[in-house]
């Protein structure tokens, strides 16, 4: 069989081509894949030096902090800063640095320091740990509250590259992250004795987003000055 196609073949292909187009028949490796799509809820990305990590946060397991740490996200919670005792609003987490980084347990940060004891003061601060029975450090990915001890949380948070089943019941788990991989590498960058990574991984933005419908008291859309607890 002649392999090539004659003139008038070639014309009546291409019109029939262009016939199933335009009429939406032909769906094959041409078509765009469909976006993902995420579940309804809330969601906290932070975009880093070393990509995005999103998560989606536990909105009824852990109203308080999820509460508190988006409205510093957003720039709408108040805190009064450690060093210069001044009452600050903003963007809280944009620019901040990953002062604490251990390969195949967790990053950790939030700290407006960014040396690991910086705390912010203020109302609303510390607030309460939120243990919910439900969820455990029994998977990587866990957004969960770093403290030093019951009921002192701040702005200091932590991501697990792995389960890690004895932190259960000691910090507030408050959402569960994607982007594994990304999380991962920042774990695994160089660190001194202490653990800080020896060139800054920055946050560089935090995003709130929200999928479906707000509940009337959503987080994002708390006022000013919104008390923790």
């Amino acid at each position: 069989m002649n392999k090539v196609m004659s003139k008038g073949t070639r014309n009546w292909f291409v019109a029939a081509m262009v016939a199933m187009l335009a009429g939406g028949v032909l769906v094959s490796a041409f078509s765009a894949a469909p976006a993902e799509k995420r579940k309804p809820g809330l969601y906290w990305t932070l975009q880093t030096d070393k990509g995005e990590i999103s998560c989606k946060l536990y909105e009824a397991e852990a109203p308080v902090t999820v509460r508190t740490m988006v409205g510093l996200a957003i720039g709408k919670v108040s805190f009064v800063h450690p060093e210069t005792r001044q009452v600050m609003r903003k963007k809280f987490f944009d620019g901040l640095v990953f002062d604490r980084v251990i390969p195949g347990v967790l990053i950790q940060g939030g700290d407006v320091l960014g040396t690991g004891v910086g705390h912010p003061e203020g109302p609303g601060f510390p607030y309460k740990n939120e243990i919910a029975p439900s969820l455990k450090f029994d998977a990587p990915g866990r957004l969960a509250m770093a403290n030093s001890g019951p009921d002192t949380n701040d702005t200091h948070f932590f991501i697990t590259a792995a389960a890690y089943p004895s932190f259960t019941g000691k910090y507030t788990i408050w959402g569960q992250c994607e982007n594994l991989d990304v999380v991962k590498a920042i774990a695994g960058v160089p660190r001194d004795a202490g653990d800080t990574p020896v060139t800054p991984v920055h946050i560089q933005h935090a995003i709130v987003e929200r999928v479906g419908p707000a509940p009337a008291d959503a987080p994002e859309a708390a006022g000013p000055d919104t008390k923790s607890n």
